[in-house]
């Protein structure tokens, strides 16, 4: 062994521990201070605590939250966009719903208009629509069906 290379060896250095415990141990420091002992240590005293080392569990919690409130923006953004198709289509003119050329005159005759008015009209009380003249519940079955499908036909494309 080469001389004077090595450092000195402290057999009795002592070690302090963030929590106050202390033990004596061999080392070329002749007092060592640490953050996390076996007394404190989360493994060894089967606690549910965290041990945070710069910052690191902030930072996951940091970005878990971005990443909830992401997808809560586009829960509404998603949102949004299908209410506005929905309104689209309700803006549409009766003729989008291709209905029999009867029907549609009948319908028209009446100022019904766009798909909202017929919608409207479906939700509020389908009575008024039977009450027209020449319109039957076969015609309000048809109204139905083409509304239905045409609101499965808006949902698909999304």
């Amino acid at each position: 062994m080469k001389a004077k290379i090595h450092p000195k060896y402290y057999p009795e250095a002592r070690a302090i521990c963030s929590c106050g415990n202390i033990w004596t141990t061999g080392s070329t420091m002749p007092e060592i201070r640490t953050d996390v002992c076996s007394v404190c240590h989360p493994f060894y005293t089967g606690e549910q605590r965290i041990v945070d080392t710069a910052g690191q569990v902030e930072r996951f919690m940091n970005r878990l939250k971005r990443y909830g409130s992401h997808q809560e923006e586009k829960a509404q953004r998603t949102a949004r966009l299908q209410a506005k198709e929905q309104q689209s289509f309700l803006k549409q003119q009766l003729i989008a719903l291709d209905l029999p050329d009867r029907v549609f005159t009948i319908l028209s005759d009446a100022d019904y208009i766009t798909v909202g008015d017929i919608v409207n009209q479906l939700e509020a009380d389908e009575k008024v629509l039977l009450d027209l003249s020449g319109f039957g519940p076969k015609s309000l079955e048809q109204v139905k069906e083409k509304v239905e499908l045409a609101q499965s036909a808006v949902a698909v494309a999304r």
